[in-house]
């Protein structure tokens, strides 16, 4: 069965991002390396949130609540409310006060612009909920199945970039700038090797 990061490899294709690189003025590769460091950060974050008390719990809500899956079906930064400001606020859900130290490391990793960072992960927020969304429906996941994903999701990143989600721990765990630099590399090959 096809992971998350899997799924959404899918739906961020060359064509889409080719798209996003024009909506944020940016170059199409270093667009793609943000992508590819990106994915893995907010599903760490989602995988670290979810294993808190509480936090499956409130996960599985949002996503019955507000995350079917649609998005999707929809080229980032598109949809009926405002993108900007939904991917907003998830991130605030997803990364909390991380998100300024998140932006950093993905735009040292990628060499997109800092300014591009933001708007970037606001647009991919809401995909990645819906992903999650879809996957949660479909398979009928409650609070502790969505936990027991996020976690599997995580290994496998791990198992694909050895020491790339330690460094996503540190860049969301500590007050450090973080660089994951050096292991976008080996992410890219498996999730974009189509560009």
């Amino acid at each position: 069965m096809a992971g998350l990061l899997d799924l959404l490899g899918s739906r961020l294709d060359g064509n889409a991002v080719q798209q996003i690189s024009g909506r944020l003025g940016a170059d199409r590769a270093a667009t793609s390396t943000a992508i590819a460091a990106a994915l893995p950060l907010l599903l760490g974050a989602l995988a670290r949130n979810a294993s808190q008390p509480d936090g499956a719990r409130d996960l599985h809500d949002a996503l019955a609540r507000d995350h079917d899956g649609s998005r999707l079906d929809q080229l980032p930064g598109t949809g009926g409310t405002e993108p900007r400001a939904e991917g907003d606020a998830i991130l605030r859900h997803v990364l909390g006060d991380r998100r300024e130290v998140a932006e950093r490391g993905i735009s040292k990793a990628s060499g997109l612009d800092l300014a591009q960072v933001g708007p970037l992960l606001a647009m991919l927020a809401p995909v990645v909920m819906g992903a999650l969304g879809r996957t949660r429906r479909e398979r009928g996941l409650g609070p502790q199945d969505l936990a027991v994903l996020l976690g599997g999701e995580r290994e496998s990143i791990n198992a694909a970039s050895p020491g790339l989600m330690g460094t996503l721990t540190q860049l969301l765990d500590r007050d450090k700038d973080g660089s994951i630099a050096d292991e976008v590399g080996g992410m890219l090959g498996t999730m974009f090797g189509r560009r």
